[in-house]
């Protein structure tokens, strides 16, 4: 057994590999982090880093692969010419668990999302891990946990690599064009991604989807399961199982024959139209396995945002400073500007992922007063906006990116790290522009 990719899914992995009496090898392009060396030396693992060595990868009988590793670079390439199975640590770990999953994938909100959802699972005493691209590894956790249920956040590249695993409950928050980058510039092929969620599911399982977003409902028109739908939607009442808003009201409806569970918008915890969404997705999640509609009540009233999406930081001379440097899309940015009331500095650049900046040019001409670039390489930014945004700055760190944002705003001003593009241009990943953000700003 080879795995590819020596960070969080790929050590966890690994250890559960060895666990079950397999010959592991583990190899990384890079270099590991201390505390991933030492976990494979503890459970004495050979691995190498730095370098692939072919001869050794190319002998496996299957592979499990980093979801960061494209499918088209050679070694993977090469793995596919011999038939030999390349595979994510969700499918690998989906083997050795009879515990029930929950899976959450959507373009935006995904994470929101599954911290909601395993919030209210464990503030109602169930015995439930948390993973896939939030928490620890999956596979780790089957390895040296017990859990009764898993609430896993499924990236596409993590579903690309699943093929006889099998939600109980899958939940589709929304498609928009997002790391087309790696899917040939093709959104049908990361719409069929996406949908990879709901394979294998049965008239037994449930399947939770936005029923306002068009991208599913014109793909859903097309496509046939035995999965129990289970739509939401702010836009028009749902008859049968589901969950939609009339006015200010929400009403989840599982199980018609109970009472619905009722609440006002201004009850949530967290607000914006888009966690209208998340808060009915987890609600519904949480109904389907049987959790009580007060504890629901309580846990939606009571949650804590997640740290880098929409994350308040200081008010520093009455300018406020908020990090959302997990969006890295066009579809998140456009959420973090639309739910901001005062003027906007915005923050933005990065990695492009194929971005159309024309889907936010609105929106940005009337809620920003000026642009900081931070990027490598700005010019698409500086190209799209130059001709509704008078001052754009260019910057290559977060210390003066914000120096110059916090020059530029005054009193009742908002400055908003929002990329809309992928970090690795300057940074580790999200987290780590997210922190630097923060620490630039607490030390103006």
């Amino acid at each position: 057994m080879v795995i590819l990719g020596g960070g969080e899914s790929g050590v966890g992995s690994a250890i559960l590999a060895k666990q079950k009496g397999y010959d592991v090898f583990l190899s990384d392009k890079g270099i590991f982090k201390e505390k991933y060396r030492e976990q494979l030396v503890k459970n004495n693992i050979a691995f190498e880093e730095g370098q692939h060595t072919e001869e050794k990868i190319l002998n496996a009988t299957e592979v499990i692969k980093s979801p960061g590793i494209p499918d088209k670079v050679d070694l993977i390439l090469k793995l596919k010419e011999k038939h030999i199975p390349v595979i994510s640590e969700i499918e690998f770990a989906g083997r050795y668990t009879k515990a029930k999953t929950i899976c959450i994938t959507g373009s935006n909100g995904k994470t929101t999302t599954t911290m909601l959802t395993y919030h209210i699972l464990k503030n109602a005493g169930y015995n439930v891990g948390l993973g896939g691209n939030v928490g620890k590894s999956f596979a780790l956790q089957v390895a040296t946990e017990n859990f009764d249920y898993y609430v896993l956040e499924l990236s596409s590249f993590q579903l690309d690599g699943m093929y006889d695993f099998r939600a109980d409950v899958s939940v589709l928050l929304n498609i928009t064009p997002d790391h087309l980058d790696r899917y040939d510039y093709k959104f049908e092929n990361y719409i069929a991604s996406k949908f990879r969620i709901v394979q294998n599911q049965t008239a037994q399982d449930s399947f939770v989807y936005n029923a306002d977003d068009e991208v599913i409902r014109e793909y859903m028109k097309t496509w046939t399961s035995p999965v129990t739908l289970v739509p939401f939607s702010i836009k028009k009442p749902i008859d049968g199982d589901g969950a939609f808003l009339t006015e200010n009201q929400i009403t989840i409806n599982y199980k018609p024959n109970q009472n619905p569970l009722i609440m006002t918008i201004e009850q949530l915890a967290l607000q914006g139209k888009h966690n209208v969404y998340n808060s009915m997705a987890a609600s519904l999640v949480t109904r389907i396995v049987d959790v009580r509609k007060e504890n629901i009540k309580e846990s939606l009233q009571d949650f804590q945002g997640i740290e880098h999406r929409l994350e308040f930081v200081a008010s520093i001379n009455g300018v406020e400073f908020i990090n959302d440097s997990k969006a890295t899309n066009i579809n998140s940015t456009w959420y973090a500007l639309e739910s901001m009331q005062k003027p906007i500095v915005w923050i933005c650049g990065g990695q492009d992922k194929g971005n159309d900046y024309n889907e936010i040019l609105d929106l940005v001409s009337q809620k920003v007063k000026a642009i900081v670039c931070l990027g490598k390489n700005n010019k698409k930014i500086i190209s799209a906006f130059k001709d509704v945004i008078e001052l754009i700055v260019e910057t290559d760190n977060a210390t003066d990116a914000v120096a110059a944002a916090y020059k530029i705003s005054k009193k009742g001003d908002v400055v908003l790290l929002s990329p809309a593009c992928a970090s690795f241009d300057l940074y580790e990943n999200y987290e780590d522009r997210g922190m630097q953000f923060k620490g630039a700003v607490r030390s103006l």
